[in-house]
């Protein structure tokens, strides 16, 4: 499957798919900057590669949830309007509009111009903090999809997901983030550890790290995540995108 793969900041991706552009969880504010949310006070410490008026082309989001700014923030909202945006169902609600709910194994299909995917919800857990989902993105004609799996830890349910598509790419929500305010100890997204045991489970040829810097609430980086994936045996499979560089990918 040929793609195309543009990283802009934390899970801010620009996916170039079966002549869609589809962007994740958009996050565009300049930084630094804090957010609280009481109990909870989230700081970036970097913003976006690119700036959101810069982005040429976006047919569709896909949002792993609406309701942290690390995932959509203030100027990533203005992004929404009059596209179709694919999210949680408790998330559709809340946005209204264009937004629809993705249940976990549900299928929609996306069709904007002369373009059409398959876009599948799968399930996430992001410790209590609230709903979230992944995606698996089909592009008519290939065996291979692309798997997004939004803020989430490795659970076991997400070992169907190997079981029932052929994933070629899978952009993976690291960082090993945690909250002071909820203890500090329970991850909330994988580690690089978790990362390497999804990847195995996924049979998942490439593995694209997204969500790892410029957030104060992240506990590993790429050293980190890299040091896992060696141990586990897994190197190969990992790419590492350039932010603000757009990567044809096949």
């Amino acid at each position: 499957m040929k793609i195309t793969v543009t990283h802009i900041g934390t899970a801010t991706v620009l996916l170039e798919i079966g002549g869609l552009h589809l962007l994740t969880d958009p996050a565009f504010d300049p930084a630094p900057a804090v957010y609280r949310h009481d109990p909870v006070i989230l700081r970036s410490t970097g913003g976006p590669a690119i700036r959101a008026s810069e982005l040429r082309r976006v047919d569709a989001v896909l949002l792993s949830h609406d309701e942290h700014p690390d995932n959509l923030d203030a100027t990533g909202r203005g992004l929404l309007a009059g596209r179709p945006v694919l999210t949680t169902v408790s998330g559709a609600a809340r946005l209204g509009g264009g937004a629809r709910g993705l249940a976990p194994w549900e299928t929609r299909t996306l069709t904007v111009g002369d373009g059409t995917l398959r876009i599948t919800g799968t399930p996430g857990l992001h410790g209590p903090v609230g709903d979230v989902t992944g995606f698996v993105v089909e592009a008519p004609g290939e065996e291979e999809a692309v798997y997004i799996s939004g803020d989430t830890v490795h659970i076991p349910e997400l070992d169907e997901i190997g079981r029932r598509f052929t994933i070629g790419t899978a952009l993976l929500h690291l960082g090993a983030a945690r909250i002071e305010a909820f203890g500090g100890g329970e991850l909330i997204t994988m580690d690089g550890a978790q990362a390497a045991s999804l990847t195995r489970s996924l049979g998942a040829r490439r593995v694209i790290p997204v969500h790892y810097d410029f957030w104060d609430h992240f506990t590993e980086g790429r050293e980190q995540i890299a040091a896992r994936f060696t141990e586990a045996g897994l190197a190969d499979r990992l790419h590492w995108l350039t932010p603000g560089i757009a990567e044809p990918l096949d």
